[in-house]
């Protein structure tokens, strides 16, 4: 291919670089770093004042940040370098990756935090949380298996034999991460599971099976309790507000209080009351979207909707012009993910989710999350950058 260049009035090659520059969704990459870029000011202003978590530093949280984002532009980077029909061949040795990480942190290894046994801790004092790796893995691996034979031409789609055995391919990690206990990715995996499938073309009786399926496993879960006592909690207080203010209740009703102070325009980036006054927990992380609502009122909150609304639209365009099915429902996946986590996130300060301490993507702070969501940017901007399989064989 060539390139005509005005300046010039020549016609010169067009290179490769060229040709991936050109072809990536510019639109889909500056809404997910307008999110990171306001996050990390929103994460400087939760923590700023936070001595205990800081240690002393008010930029701490603020440089890991944009530390994080750094390391998961050059991942989404390396991913759509290696692209993703090359990870494809790659997805059994990150699948049994992310289960291996995912059962050490059941070991002496893991590590509590906020009541969830989800981490696994790292010599130097980092920490990672595989469940993040895990939605990545069960999107591919999944991927993998159902468009196998629909991408070789064998069958227009999936058959029963194969849904299940992506079925149980998804159910291993999600076990194991259920007895961490992480309900809150369970619920995104669930989520993914089920946009998978939508997106594969199987049969509409696995649909309303898997629906079944969750719905009775909720109830058993329940019953049988396997929850532990502060999820138990937590759901007690979502399904009754009033119940315990000072206790459960605490971090939904002063939540609503910052987001409801906020009005139209905010008090001002900094000089939020509840934020400022440390009333909100874990606001850098799981309640992030608290300090837009106080300090940057229903516009700036409102912003950040409508940004992680454009990244759903840009993937659904992604997934809907692949030309493969294995494109297609990676594309799926990753939407359901987004879809769904950042409705819980920003749901629960409402109060019209359960606090489930899911983080809000590419504005919460957390190194895993970033990375994991920067890994699903690559791989749409692959799955739009690379030609048709007809064609590059």
């Amino acid at each position: 291919m060539r390139r005509y260049t005005p300046e010039l009035g020549t016609w010169g090659k067009l290179t490769a670089r060229d040709s991936v520059l050109r072809k990536l969704d510019w639109i889909l990459l500056s809404s997910c770093l307008v999110l990171s870029l306001m996050g990390s000011l929103l994460v400087f202003s939760a923590t700023r004042n936070r001595t205990e978590l800081n240690h002393g530093d008010e930029y701490y949280y603020f440089l890991h940040h944009l530390l994080n984002l750094g390391i998961g532009l050059a991942l989404a980077g390396g991913t759509i370098w290696l692209g993703h029909r090359t990870l494809r061949g790659a997805v059994p040795v990150l699948y049994a990756l992310s289960v291996v990480l995912a059962l050490l942190v059941l070991t002496p290894l893991g590590a509590t935090i906020n009541g969830s046994r989800s981490w696994l801790a790292i010599p130097g004092g980092f920490s990672l949380q595989p469940a993040e790796f895990a939605k990545i893995t069960i999107t591919l691996g999944m991927a993998m298996l159902l468009a196998s034979r629909v991408d070789a031409g064998d069958r227009p789609h999936p058959d029963h034999r194969t849904v299940v055995q992506a079925l149980g391919l998804a159910a291993v990690p999600v076990v194991v991460i259920m007895l961490m206990p992480d309900l809150g990715s369970v619920m995104v995996l669930g989520a993914v599971i089920l946009g998978v499938l939508l997106a594969s073309g199987a049969s509409n009786r696995w649909i309303l099976g898997l629906v079944g399926t969750g719905v009775v496993g909720c109830v058993a879960v329940w019953q049988l309790g396997l929850l532990d006592d502060y999820q138990i909690a937590r759901f007690a207080a979502f399904a009754n507000p009033s119940l315990d203010p000072a206790g459960v209740g605490y971090n939904t009703n002063q939540a609503r209080i910052a987001i409801g102070g906020g009005g139209l325009t905010g008090s001002g980036l900094f000089h939020g009351s509840q934020t400022t006054g440390q009333f909100v927990p874990e606001q850098q992380t799981d309640f992030i979207f608290t300090v837009a609502g106080e300090e940057l009122g229903f516009l700036g909150a409102g912003l950040i909707i409508v940004l992680l609304g454009v990244v759903l639209w840009r993937a659904c365009r992604i997934a809907r012009e692949s030309t493969e099915l294995y494109g297609t429902v990676v594309a799926a996946g990753i939407i359901a993910w987004f879809a769904f986590q950042s409705f819980e996130n920003i749901g629960m300060t409402l109060g019209i989710m359960p606090v489930t301490g899911l983080p809000l993507p590419f504005v919460s702070y957390g190194g895993t999350s970033m990375f994991a969501v920067w890994i699903a940017i690559g791989l749409l901007q692959s799955i739009r950058v690379q030609r048709p399989l007809s064609a590059s064989r």
